[in-house]
């Protein structure tokens, strides 16, 4: 795949994507407890605001960034247990190393270039 040097530092951008996602998913999964908190609240009718955001449209907005955090997090987690089994960054098609330049850019990725396009992924 690559040096000693770039498998540290790919390891490390790991670690560090998980962490800020994680962060991130519990700053939205705190959100929607505020949010559903306020939901069955009496005083919470936002509804007839013309100039604010109603409380639905805030629910949508925290489900959809928490959702798309689980995701990115199902992504790194799939990674981190490629590393821990030795197959991080080796394509999952071709069998051949993805090189570092795009596992920086893209450090969950499964495919080299090449099969990328081809799967059209």
């Amino acid at each position: 795949m690559t040096s000693a040097a770039g498998r540290t530092e790919l390891r490390a951008l790991l670690d560090e994507l998980r962490e800020t996602a994680a962060a991130r998913l519990a700053a939205n999964e705190q959100t929607l407890a505020e949010l559903r908190a306020d939901r069955g609240s009496d005083v919470a009718d936002d509804e007839h605001d013309p100039e604010g955001v109603t409380l639905s449209g805030e629910w949508s907005r925290a489900v959809a960034f928490a959702d798309a955090e689980r995701r990115e997090l199902a992504e790194i987690d799939e990674a981190v247990s490629r590393w821990e089994a030795g197959t991080y960054g080796v394509c999952v098609d071709c069998g051949r190393g993805i090189p570092i330049a795009r596992l920086r850019v893209r450090p969950f990725a499964t495919r080299c270039v090449s099969c990328a396009e081809k799967a059209g992924a």
